[in-house]
């Protein structure tokens, strides 16, 4: 993690996937995507009362995350519990509702909740046991939800900043 602009406020990481479906999960990689006020082009949700929409356009996860999953002896991969955006880098604590996101030179995105896990992605978790990435129970852990402030075009390697306001 990276401190810019003389602040702590200010932090950095990178995009590390991205990652689309035509809906549900696991979704498939891409090298660079348009982000727009619905989200990403190209991806779809199936369930349109539970995901999607303007303050759920974009979802988020942490590779730091995935990693220690992983070595949980969980089967979770980038893109296997529905994010569209893969991030490394970033101290995941942080990235909380209300936290702003800059993806590359272009993308702004605002947090505006964590999201609930489902049986969806119940196979990348030992015993699909996806409570684990649950906010109410494993605090830290889960996936978040975005608005689109800004549009526009991401790749994989963009710089990331974080404020945390």
């Amino acid at each position: 993690m990276e401190v810019v602009k003389g602040t702590d406020r200010y932090l950095r990481g990178w995009i590390f996937q991205i990652i689309l479906s035509d809906g549900g999960v696991p979704k498939r990689a891409v090298s660079r995507a348009e982000v727009i006020s619905s989200g990403v082009l190209g991806d779809r949700q199936r369930n349109l009362e539970v995901h999607g929409g303007e303050q759920r356009a974009v979802c988020l996860y942490s590779l730091e995350c995935i990693l220690a999953l992983q070595m949980e002896g969980h089967p979770i991969y980038p893109g296997a519990i529905g994010e569209n955006i893969t991030l490394s880098g970033l101290n995941w604590s942080q990235v909380v509702p209300g936290s702003h996101l800059r993806l590359g030179k272009e993308v702004w995105i605002e947090v505006t909740r964590y999201t609930s896990p489902c049986s969806n992605i119940a196979a990348a978790f030992k015993d699909g046991d996806y409570s684990r990435v649950s906010q109410k129970l494993h605090p830290g852990w889960s996936r978040v939800y975005g608005r689109v402030i800004q549009g526009g075009t991401i790749a994989i390697g963009d710089i990331v900043t974080l404020d945390v306001g």
